[in-house]
């Protein structure tokens, strides 16, 4: 009997042992097994992004040539307002660079743009993340911040040889200064909790208390160009909910982000110029 309990207590036992050994590690190889086990299953999950990419090439090479002429009207228009509004952007820069000059003020700094394939989504309770499929071969640098046509992504957390891992902006662990769209006071926003198979939130603190916001006319939420990571005017979301806070000085509410998070294929990498 007693050799039966030993048998069955082995498991628990060997894990254990694993866990004694692997506690007692340096750093330097925990950090080591880590980022070499990353890098071990990284070409398996860039092989199913670029075949999810080749399965929805030859998708669209079976529509029918009336779907085609229609995709392809539909694209001009897009190219040719995209055209309009590159043309007008370049004036702008001219304009500011002129007043710049005259008012001898320093010039902006500049970025560039890196747009990334999506290749993995990892949403849970303990983190949300997305996988893209652009690292150290292409510059991206840790914290540099991740945006689309919604606003902010979120924020580079691992950069490794070929991929790189981006806290989504309705992680808890993104917190970044902001302000209310037309309103220059700072605010902090804290990204979650958010639910599983639920709309993202965020949390959105220190906000003046002669400011209100409701499901009904709710306010938008910007990034404040504070710390220099985010550029300022990007949009966060939308603050739904405020409420006094426990100390009675500010208020704290409830910040709906996009729903588009959950479903992104490309996203652009804002890397500073200045950097590089």
């Amino acid at each position: 009997m007693p050799k039966k309990r030993f048998l069955q207590t082995r498991p628990f036992l060997a894990l254990g042992i694993v866990a004694l050994v692997w506690a007692i590690l340096p750093i330097v190889v925990k950090s080591l097994s880590r980022i070499s086990f990353y890098e071990f299953q990284a070409p398996a999950n860039l092989a199913a992004s670029y075949a999810r990419d080749l399965q929805t090439f030859w998708a669209a090479r079976l529509h029918s040539k009336n779907e085609l002429i229609a995709a392809g009207r539909d694209l001009a228009r897009l190219n040719a307002a995209y055209e309009l509004t590159i043309r007008g952007n370049e004036s702008l820069r001219a304009e500011i660079a002129r007043l710049e000059r005259l008012l001898n003020l320093p010039a902006r700094a500049g970025y560039r743009y890196e747009v990334a394939r999506v290749v993995r989504r990892d949403f849970s309770a303990w983190w949300q993340q997305i996988v893209i499929r652009k690292g150290k071969n292409y510059g991206i640098p840790v914290g540099a911040p991740v945006v689309f046509t919604g606003g902010v992504v979120g924020r580079v957390r691992e950069v490794y040889a070929y991929t790189a891992v981006v806290d989504l902006i309705s992680s808890p662990n993104i917190r970044l200064a902001a302000n209310f769209d037309g309103d220059n006071r700072p605010v902090s926003f804290q990204g979650g909790p958010s639910p599983s198979f639920a709309a993202p939130r965020g949390r959105v603190h220190y906000v003046p208390l002669d400011i209100q916001a409701s499901e009904a006319a709710p306010k938008r939420l910007v990034t404040s160009g504070l710390g220099g990571v985010f550029p300022p005017g990007l949009p966060i979301g939308r603050v739904i909910r405020l409420s006094p806070g426990p100390d009675g000085l500010f208020n704290i509410g409830e910040v709906e982000l996009d729903e588009r998070l959950g479903a992104l294929t490309e996203v652009a990498v804002i890397i500073p110029t200045s950097e590089e």
